[in-house]
């Protein structure tokens, strides 16, 4: 009888335990950051058995080599995947509409838009303003082979990577490019409940009813990685990297300085190598840096640091090769960072002018004009000692000077100083 009721009550449990239905947002631009959330993000909804992972994305697009991995976990995922474009304003721009359509399920809310599907590549051969044929052709193949499996629009979904061609969510509706126009994720977990998907596992029919909805958190090292390799903060690493560097090679034993600089170079050069990096203007960066540090040195009357600060914007503003504002170093920051730039190799390049033209402090130099204490009587063009500056030294003069004399050096030779009596 025992044993009847632990199992009867373990169908109840199992009867009653609604499925649970998975969800990660996107909202950036897609890079290798994007794909490594988004591959996680399928493993951990395939452990915990979820009934399907909703991606709800809203992106104006990202680089081409991440939309493929991308589009690859989710053709071989387990769990049904369901693109979501919302909330309300959002878009599936550049690599978005490839992500969206390679969905099992693909849906947009009311007032977004999905299109102009030219995904940033990382062939630095293509221009960087216009998507070379041959990166055209074979994205168009891509955006084909993903509509044709998904059973949508092919010509549509060509044309938006030739064309640049856009629609909203009533218009992708009609043309077949989404399955739904719905306004909430709870409103669609109702619509696609008894829908039919083919995963490589075999065909499954959805049960989202009564799901619960568990989001996908983000660690702690995929808000690092999504953090360093926007653009501007990979700049402001780079840049922290050189001056932290030229810090310690100034003052060696900073140690500090030379260890954030090494740090943030390190960092730098990681987020750099995930983004389509122009090496043009990486190296008229660094030329910029080194005609500062020369401007320090060799007296140009400021026309080193005339060629380095143009040196600099013009690196800057060429350093990310992508044709997508999203993708590209903010000009603000930018401008500040050559602005800060030249004030601080402006006060470094004063304080050494100052330096040139300062009365010196050591070796005979530093005694001229000091005044010192006739520790004996010296004769005239005799020899006696006096203390100057809390050391004793050899005296002489052309005038007698009584012990304990104030004297004033005017000359020294030989570690013989020529003094006068005050």
């Amino acid at each position: 009888m025992r044993n009847l009721f632990i199992v009867f009550f373990l169908i109840n449990f199992a009867l009653c335990k609604g499925e649970e239905v998975a969800l990660i947002k996107i909202n950036s631009a897609i890079t290798p950051s994007s794909s490594s959330q988004i591959e996680r993000a399928i493993k951990w909804a395939e452990s915990i058995s979820a009934e399907a992972l909703i991606i709800e994305l809203n992106t104006p697009g990202g680089l081409l080599e991440s939309t493929r991995e991308i589009v690859q976990n989710i053709m071989n995922s387990k769990v049904p995947i369901i693109v979501y474009v919302a909330p309300s304003g959002s878009r599936a721009g550049s690599a978005g509409v490839f992500i969206t359509l390679s969905a099992h399920i693909a849906a947009m809310a009311p007032g977004t838009n999905i299109g102009a599907a030219h995904p940033v590549g990382l062939d630095k051969s293509s221009d960087t303003s216009v998507i070379s044929e041959k990166v055209v052709n074979d994205a168009a193949a891509f955006i084909r082979s993903i509509a044709q499996q998904r059973n949508r629009n092919v010509e549509w979904a060509e044309r938006a990577v030739r064309e640049s061609i856009s629609s909203t969510e009533k218009e992708a509706l009609e043309q077949q490019v989404i399955d739904l126009v719905v306004a909430s994720v709870d409103s669609l977990l109702i619509l696609i409940d008894g829908w039919e998907v083919t995963t490589p596992l075999g065909k499954k029919v959805l049960i989202t009813k009564d799901s619960k909805v568990v989001n996908y958190e983000l660690t702690f090292r995929d808000r690092f990685l999504d953090f360093i390799t926007n653009p501007n903060v990979a700049y402001i690493l780079l840049l922290i990297g050189i001056y932290g560097i030229f810090f310690e090679l100034y003052s060696p034993g900073s140690i500090f300085p030379g260890v954030v600089g090494a740090l943030s170079l390190v960092l730098a050069a990681y987020s750099l190598q995930m983004l389509p990096i122009n090496y043009a203007g990486l190296a008229l960066i660094l030329l910029g840096i080194v005609l500062f540090l020369l401007e320090i040195k060799i007296a140009s009357y400021g026309l080193l640091t005339i060629g380095g600060l143009v040196s600099l914007f013009i690196g800057s503003l060429m350093l990310i090769d992508a044709p997508g504002e999203f993708m590209k170093i903010s000009l603000s920051l930018i401008i500040s960072a050559v602005v800060i730039s030249f004030l601080f190799f402006t006060f470094v390049i004063t304080l050494g002018i100052k330096a040139q033209f300062r009365k010196k402090e050591t070796g005979f130099e530093g005694l001229l004009g000091a005044e010192g204490r006739a520790l004996e009587t010296i004769p005239a063009n005799g020899k006696g000692r006096i203390l100057v500056k809390g050391e004793i030294w050899s005296a002489t003069s052309d005038k007698d000077i009584p012990k304990d004399s104030i004297v004033t050096v005017v000359k020294a030779n030989s570690f013989t100083l020529f003094v006068q009596p005050k």
